[in-house]
C-alpha cells in the first residue's frame, strides 16, 4: 500500500461565486506531468442498476496543465517556541512538565530544545522519564525505568548544571510515588537560544510526537533534588511557563515568565480539556480555566496541510450555480476535487436552492469504517467507483467518526486536506439492496432528479449560511437540504429559521438532521469542532468536563440538549436507527383528503417507497419522528409514517429513560419510526420533512426517476417553487 495517492489534493473553499477563484493545492506520488479539467457533477451513483456516474464536459470551460510535484503531509500536534536571546551555556536549568501519557507503552517526547550545537530532549513512556543530552563535547542519556501508568498525571523534571556537569532527572505522579536517577557529564554544554518544542523534537522536521495531555511545561532557573508535590507548580524561579489555561480559545499558548516567549500549536491539538487539578466544581472552561490549564496532543492531528498552490481556477461570470469537480489525471491516476459555484451575488437566483451539507461532509471526512473487505472492494471494481477507500489512508487524516491513537475522540475536523469521503462515486456500504452512499455522492441523487425533472436550482453551502445567513437564502422561494443535515452552527440554524419564519419554504429531504452542534472559528473558518456530550448516537463520548468547545465555550453536544431540538426547526427529530437498510411509509388519512392531499396527487398506492437505492426502502438507516414535547408545531399535519422497522433498528438514546421507559412515555419499540409531515408558518412559510435519510434514493425507481416517491417529492416541489 502506497502512502499517498497517485494524485489529490483539495480547494480553498468548497465554494465560490463568479468572478472569484479557487485555489487548488494538488500533490502527486511522483513528480510529473498533470492536468485538470472542469466537469459538472449530474450523479455521482455508480451502481450500473442506477443513475450511474453522470458527467459533463466542461473542459472548454477551464482546463489547464501542470507540472505535479510530491508535497508532503507532516501528521502530529506541537507547539513551536521560538529562540529567546542567548543565555549563558553555563547556568544551571530545569526542564519540566506535568503529563498524562495517552499511549504509555511508546515513548514519546514531551519537551525538546535545541540551538546549533546543544540538544536537551525529555521523553516519556515504556521507559518511564528519559533525558538525552547532546553537546558538541558528547552524549548522555538517563532513564528511570518506571512505565508510566494510563490516565495518572505524573511530573517529569530534568535538571542540568554545566558548571559541576550535574544531571538529575526525576518522575513523581500524582499519588507520591517518585524516581530519580543522575549522572556526571563533565563537558556538559546546553543551548543558549534555542527552539523549544512541546509534544516533539527535531524543529527542521518534528518527529516523535507526543500523545497525551501536557500541562505546565517549563524552563526553570537553578536545580533540584526532588520535586515536592507532582501537582505543585515550580519551586525555582521561572524562566519560562507556558500557562495553557490562557489563551484557550486560541491557537497561541503563552509564556508568564519574564521573556513572554509565546508559541504556536501546529496541527490543532486540543484545547478546553480538564487538567490535572480538575475538580469538578465547574464544567465550563471559561468559569474555571485554571481546571483546563492542559493540551490534549495527538501523534494522528492535522490541521492545514499547507500545501503550495498549484494553479487557480477563476469561475467564469457565464457558469451558472451548481455541482461540479476539478478532475485530476496524471501519468499514475486521477481524482476530483468537488467545488460548487454560487449564484452572483446580485442574482438572478433560482426559484430552488439546494443546501449542500458541507459540515455534516466535513464532520465525517475520511471515515475509516473498517468496512473496506473483499467483497466491497470487489463491488468497487466492478461498478468503477471512487477506487480509495478512506480505512486505507491515514496519511489524510480521520474523520469525527474516529478516536485518536490513544482513544480519545476526534473533535477537530479540517477541510484543508484530501478527503476521499468527498468524491463521486464513494462507495460507503457494500449495501446488499442498492448503491449505498452516504453524504455527498448520495445527495446526488437529488441533484440528478432535479436536472432530470428539469426544476431550475441554485447551490448554497453550510459555511456559506453560516457566513452570510439568513440573507444568503432569502430569494429563494424553496429550500431543499440533502440526505443528512446533521451538523450546524447557531448560525446556519438561526438563518433556516429566520427563514421559514419569513415565507420561507423548507423541504427538510433526510433524516437526524439539525443533530449535533458545532463550532466555527471565522478567524480559521476551516476548522469545525464537535463535543459528543450528553447522550445521542455517538462514535465516541466526550470525557466528564469536556463538554464545551473551545473555539466558542459554548456547551456542544445533541442541539437538543442546547434547547433547539430538530422538531422546533422541521417539525420532526431522530427517533431510530439501525443498520444501512429501509423500509416503506404506509400513508394516513390526511395524504388522502383534506388540505394536504395534493402532496399525493397522483399516487393511488397506499404504501409508498418500498424500493430504492439506499438500503432498499425510502424509510430506512436513520429515522425522523414529530414529537409536540420537543416542538413540533402544534398544525403539523403527519401524512405518512413508515411500519415495519428491520431487526437492526434500535430507539436512539436520548429518548430512553431506563430499558424500556421513554421520555414521550411511548413503548420503545414504537418510537423507531420514520413520519412524513407538513406545517405552515404563520408568515405564509411552509415546512415538508421526510423524516428518512434513504428517502431520496427512492427517487429512482425501475431505470428512471419515477415512482411514487418522485412524484410526491414533485409535487411539492414544484407547488413550492411556483412552478
Amino acid at each position: 500500500m502506497h502512502a499517498a495517492l497517485p494524485i489529490t489534493g483539495y480547494l480553498d473553499r468548497f465554494s465560490h461565486r463568479p468572478g472569484e477563484t479557487f485555489t487548488a493545492h494538488i500533490g502527486v506520488r511522483t513528480p510529473g506531468p498533470a492536468r485538470a479539467s472542469l466537469v459538472r457533477v449530474i450523479s455521482g451513483d455508480p451502481n450500473p442498476a442506477g443513475p450511474g456516474l453522470r458527467f459533463e464536459d466542461l473542459s472548454s470551460v477551464f482546463a489547464t496543465d501542470f507540472q505535479g510535484t510530491h508535497q508532503p503531509i507532516a501528521l502530529g500536534s506541537y507547539a513551536r517556541i521560538e529562540p529567546a536571546p542567548a543565555s549563558n551555556p553555563t547556568t544551571p536549568r530545569t526542564w519540566t512538565a506535568l503529563i498524562q501519557p495517552g499511549l504509555p507503552h511508546v515513548t514519546r517526547t514531551v519537551l525538546a530544545e535545541s540551538d546549533a550545537t546543544a540538544i536537551v530532549t525529555l521523553r516519556a513512556g515504556s521507559v518511564g522519564a528519559q533525558a538525552e543530552l547532546s553537546w558538541p563535547g558528547g552524549t548522555v542519556t538517563l532513564q528511570t525505568d518506571t512505565p508510566l501508568r494510563p490516565r495518572l498525571w505524573v511530573r517529569l523534571w530534568l535538571c542540568a548544571d554545566p558548571t559541576t556537569g550535574a544531571l538529575l532527572l526525576g518522575q513523581t505522579d500524582e499519588r507520591g510515588t517518585t524516581v530519580t536517577v543522575s549522572a556526571i557529564a563533565p563537558t556538559l554544554r546546553l543551548p543558549s537560544a534555542g527552539t523549544l518544542l512541546i509534544a516533539a523534537e527535531t524543529p527542521h522536521a518534528p518527529t516523535n510526537h507526543f500523545t497525551g495531555k501536557i500541562e505546565e511545561p517549563a524552563l526553570l532557573a537553578g536545580t533540584i533534588a526532588t520535586w515536592p508535590n507532582a501537582l505543585d507548580r515550580a519551586p525555582l524561579p521561572i524562566v519560562a511557563l507556558w500557562d495553557f489555561g490562557l489563551a484557550i480559545d486560541s491557537q497561541t499558548i503563552v509564556d508568564i515568565g519574564h521573556q513572554n516567549r509565546h508559541g504556536a500549536l501546529v496541527n490543532a491539538p486540543t484545547r478546553a480539556v480538564v487538567g490535572a487539578r480538575w475538580s469538578g466544581t465547574e464544567h465550563c472552561w471559561r468559569h474555571a480555566p485554571s481546571d483546563y490549564a492542559a493540551i490534549h496532543f495527538h501523534d494522528g492531528d492535522l490541521d492545514d496541510c499547507g500545501w503550495h498552490a498549484s494553479f487557480t481556477f477563476n469561475v467564469p461570470a457565464s457558469l451558472r450555480s451548481g455541482a461540479y469537480a476539478l478532475h485530476l489525471t496524471c501519468a499514475d491516476g486521477e481524482d476530483w476535487l468537488p467545488l460548487y459555484i454560487l449564484p452572483k451575488r446580485q442574482g438572478p437566483h433560482a426559484p430552488i436552492a439546494f443546501l449542500a451539507s458541507t459540515f455534516t461532509y466535513q464532520a465525517y471526512a475520511n471515515h475509516a469504517r473498517g468496512n473496506a473487505d473483499s467483497d466491497y472492494m470487489a463491488r468497487m471494481q466492478e461498478w468503477g467507483a471512487y477506487p480509495h477507500n478512506a480505512d486505507h489512508w491515514p496519511l489524510y487524516g480521520r474523520s469525527t467518526y474516529n478516536k485518536h491513537a490513544d482513544g480519545s475522540g476526534i473533535s477537530l475536523s479540517s477541510r484543508l486536506r484530501p478527503i476521499l469521503t468527498i468524491r463521486p462515486g464513494y462507495l460507503t456500504f457494500n449495501d446488499p439492496l442498492g448503491s449505498g452512499l452516504r453524504h455527498y455522492p448520495a445527495d446526488t441523487h437529488l441533484l440528478a432528479w432535479l436536472t432530470e425533472k428539469g426544476l431550475d436550482f441554485d447551490v448554497v453551502t453550510d459555511e456559506d449560511l453560516d457566513d452570510e445567513g439568513v440573507d444568503l437564502i432569502a430569494p429563494y422561494k424553496t429550500v431543499l437540504t440533502g440526505s443528512h443535515p446533521e451538523y450546524h452552527t447557531p448560525g446556519t440554524l438561526d438563518a433556516l429559521s429566520a427563514y421559514t419564519h419569513s415565507g420561507g419554504k423548507l423541504c427538510y429531504l433526510g433524516g437526524n438532521g439539525f443533530y449535533w452542534r458545532i463550532a466555527r472559528d471565522k478567524a480559521r473558518p476551516h476548522m469545525i469542532e464537535i463535543r459528543r456530550a450528553e447522550g445521542g448516537i455517538r462514535a465516541w463520548a466526550a470525557e466528564p468536563g469536556e463538554y464545551y468547545n473551545a473555539i466558542d465555550g459554548q456547551m456542544g453536544g445533541l442541539w437538543r440538549r442546547n434547547r433547539r431540538p430538530p422538531q422546533q426547526l422541521a417539525g420532526v427529530g431522530f427517533s431510530g436507527q439501525g443498520k444501512f437498510e429501509g423500509t416503506y411509509y404506509r400513508r394516513l388519512p390526511a395524504s388522502y383528503e383534506g388540505e394536504l392531499a395534493w402532496v399525493f396527487a397522483g399516487i393511488n398506492e397506499e404504501i409508498v417507497g418500498d424500493y430504492g437505492l439506499s438500503g432498499g426502502g425510502a424509510a430506512g438507516f436513520e429515522l425522523d419522528r414529530a414529537d409536540p414535547m420537543l416542538g413540533t408545531p402544534e398544525n403539523t399535519v403527519i401524512l405518512a409514517r413508515s411500519e415495519d422497522p428491520p431487526k437492526s433498528f434500535v430507539t436512539v438514546h436520548e429518548e430512553l429513560l431506563g430499558a424500556s421507559n421513554t421520555i414521550s412515555g411511548e413503548n420503545a419499540p414504537d418510537l423507531m419510526r420514520g413520519e412524513i409531515t407538513y406545517f405552515d408558518t404563520p408568515s405564509g412559510g411552509a415546512v415538508f420533512a421526510v423524516g428518512s435519510i434513504t428517502f431520496c434514493g427512492s427517487l429512482w425507481r425501475d431505470g428512471r426517476f419515477d415512482g411514487p416517491v418522485s412524484r410526491l417529492l414533485e409535487n411539492v416541489v414544484r407547488r413550492f417553487a411556483g412552478s
